[in-house]
């Protein structure tokens, strides 16, 4: 959120290696409570939130129906998106060298039918060099190209060596009787990297065998004089229709079956991954056969989609294949998903700091300075960059964006990390504590939305090691950031939320928790109205603080101008009871109204009476009439309410639509000559922007009046 004069950026010293340490004394060591340290105005607050907030979060936050990843429970299977890279395989994968089977080649022959032309351009290349290097993305077909590869030189049988031979040691592997040799995915490292002169000694032994090697590396894989072929992958639909024909073999059959409504409807995409292809090729042979229903089929794409998400994710950090730096990249992409790639990159490089420091904290962290590709580390995420307009404090600009190809990725990489990689956990805090620090609001949004996931994920871990410690800091804007997490916890499913928010509530939580319980309320509240204005009242009631009430009212004005029409009615319907309800209820109510009148968006309030007059008497446009002339009759808030007013008609002034939205509510402000004389002043004196007398909208209203 827009920094305050007193929002001073100050380094942390706490120790984050002990997960256990007390989150609040962590985060309030270095705070002083500076003087002029005070809350971000909440309109701009909120508005900072919606905006910063991921696509696939910011519907769930406003209020209405539900949208985005809420709903309900979120349970295990919370995910945001459509597509995810499989694995492309046959068989299982090879940890010691052994001949493939020769049936796998037989099935995997049938299956690769129409497209041999791929390995084609490949084929004279093998010939002549023996030894050929296929890299690109993991799971896109590699070696079962290159298995097709050798199969069309007759290199049989192909016997697979081990993954981790040193490339040095490749030239004593082929060393058997077969002709074929595969190692797919070689473990390649700064200090193991495949040379052009492993390459050469292996080109040597091969042709006095008269056999072949293919080597298949990712696009990480670390090369000196090796220049590796490109490897472009079939698409989904040639793979659905190849591996439908390879079950089925019947071309009639086989037409019927990709008419369906179900089979179109995933040809027309074409972002499916491979094995998703082969997953529902082998989904609609069994619907053929009679063994999958059609609700059964339907099912196929979500569930493959859940399982191989999961899977990725789990094989990005279950092992040493993923660099340290690129895993703080996964981690920070997740939290940054839909952000500009330069602030992704560059908080992941923080990340990777923190990392540094828990595996050796005797050393000073190292971060390479260049040697990062952006194309490699987006293939390696499964991400994809596109070009968008980012609205700044400065103007609109265009950026660099990069997220997920599969939203639902974001979710799980939080999941994964906090859940099955507990030592992590510090340098992923100390990581979080610093972005709720950071100057720029999308940041400290960010922050605080991938802490409401890990709260999804495990409420009292996030709550004691994170989000409480920001909500009793000394600085509001720490608290900002616990009420947004909060209710963005909410939103996506954590559950507790409502209790915990009413604890923090009461007047003996404290001051800080009660602020952000206070602020949580006008950003959770458009999901559950009444429970929050009663929250809110009850905090009236019992507290004796002028600026805790502006804060009251502020949250209730942010309810009050929600952009539901239905939870506006709910609180306006609320706020009416509140009215009678005693002298603080009766504060409250005025205080709010007022403030939602001059402070909403677009003339929210004027707009909401005009349309509910429109169509006749109703509830709506009678209360709000009703608390304007309460409000103006009220000597607390009578300048307050006749300044509202005279924004509006500034604002009508050459707007036709405003003039006859204020012609319709002014006469129902008038309920005795005093009214009329009051409003009648306030249009007399008005001064236009100019400074000049009044506009001529206040003429033909006090000709209404």
């Amino acid at each position: 959120m827009s920094e305050q004069p007193g929002d001073k950026q100050m380094d942390r010293s706490q120790d984050d290696s002990d997960p256990a340490a007390d989150p609040q004394e962590q985060t309030n060591d270095e705070h002083t409570e500076a003087e002029d340290d005070r809350p971000q105005d909440p309109w701009a607050a909120r508005r900072e939130l919606y905006e910063h907030v991921p696509a696939s979060v910011s519907g769930s936050l406003v209020g209405g129906d539900q949208t985005g990843v809420s709903g309900g429970s979120v349970g295990g299977d919370v995910v945001l998106g459509t597509k995810v890279e499989h694995h492309y395989r046959f068989g299982a994968a090879t940890h010691t060298s052994g001949d493939i089977p020769s049936t796998e080649l037989d099935q995997l022959t049938r299956e690769f039918a129409g497209y041999e032309e791929l390995v084609h351009p490949l084929r004279d290349q093998l010939r002549e060099k023996r030894v050929l290097v296929l890299y690109g993305a993991p799971f896109t077909g590699r070696r079962s190209a290159s298995l097709m590869l050798l199969r069309s030189l007759d290199a049989v049988p192909v016997r697979a060596v081990d993954p981790n031979t040193p490339p040095t040691a490749l030239k004593d592997e082929v060393n058997s009787d077969s002709h074929g040799y595969l190692v797919s995915d070689l473990v390649t490292g700064r200090e193991n990297p495949l040379r052009d002169i492993d390459l050469w000694a292996l080109r040597d032994a091969l042709r006095e065998k008269d056999a072949y090697l293919v080597i298949t590396v990712d696009l990480f894989a670390t090369l000196r004089g090796v220049d590796p072929v490109p490897w472009v992958p079939p698409s989904p639909q040639a793979v659905l229709r190849s591996h439908l024909h390879a079950l089925v073999d019947d071309p009639r059959r086989e037409r019927e079956l990709l008419a369906l409504e179900l089979s179109q409807d995933f040809l027309d995409r074409d972002d499916h991954q491979l094995r998703e292809a082969a997953a529902f090729a082998k989904a609609l042979a069994e619907h053929a056969d009679g063994t999958t229903t059609r609700e059964e089929l339907a099912n196929v794409g979500p569930r493959l989609v859940r399982e191989q998400v999961r899977e990725q994710v789990r094989e990005w950090f279950g092992g040493d294949e993923t660099q340290l730096r690129d895993k703080a990249f996964l981690i920070s992409l997740a939290a940054f998903d839909e952000a500009a790639y330069a602030l992704t990159a560059e908080l992941s490089d923080t990340l990777y700091a923190e990392f540094q420091r828990t595996e050796d904290a005797g050393r000073e962290p190292r971060v390479g300075i260049f040697g990062t590709s952006i194309t490699k580390r987006l293939r390696l995420a499964r991400a994809v960059e596109y070009w968008r307009e980012e609205h700044t404090e400065w103007g609109p600009v265009r950026q660099r964006v990069a997220r997920f190809q599969e939203p639902r990725a974001s979710v799980e990489v939080l999941r994964e990390v906090w859940t099955s990689h507990p030592s992590a956990r510090p340098a992923l805090l100390a990581w979080l504590r610093k972005l709720a620090q950071d100057g720029r609001p999308l940041v400290r949004t960010r922050a605080a939305v991938t802490a409401a996931v890990l709260a999804q994920t495990d409420l009292p871990s996030a709550m004691a090691l994170l989000i409480e410690g920001w909500a009793k800091s000394k600085l509001y804007r720490d608290c900002l950031v616990a009420a947004n997490a909060l209710a963005t916890a909410h939103a996506v499913g954590a559950p507790n939320i409502p209790p915990i928010l009413r604890s923090w509530c009461e007047e003996e939580a404290g001051p800080r928790l009660r602020w952000t319980a206070i602020r949580a309320y006008a950003l959770v509240g458009p999901r559950m109205p009444d429970e929050a204005l009663q929250a809110l009242a009850k905090a009236a009631r019992t507290g004796d603080d002028e600026q805790e009430a502006q804060h009251i009212a502020e949250s209730v004005a942010l309810l009050l101008s929600d952009e539901s029409a239905s939870v506006r009615s709910r609180v306006l319907r609320g706020l009416v009871e509140l009215l009678r309800d005693g002298p603080s209820g009766r504060r409250l109510t005025l205080h709010a109204f007022v403030l939602a009148c001059a402070r909403a968006d677009s003339r929210l309030l004027l707009r909401w009476h005009a349309e509910a007059a429109s169509t006749g008497p109703t509830e709506d446009a009678r209360w709000l009439s009703l608390l304007w002339q309460t409000a103006l009759g009220d000597l607390r808030y009578t300048a307050d309410a006749l300044k509202a007013l005279a924004g509006w008609v500034l604002e009508a002034d050459g707007d036709p639509q405003a003039e006859r939205e204020l012609a319709m509510l002014l006469p129902t402000l008038v309920g005795s000559d005093e009214d009329r004389k009051r409003l009648d002043h306030m249009l007399g004196t008005l001064r236009d922007r100019r400074g000049g007398g009044p506009p001529a909208v206040a003429h033909h209203l006090m000709a209404v009046l």
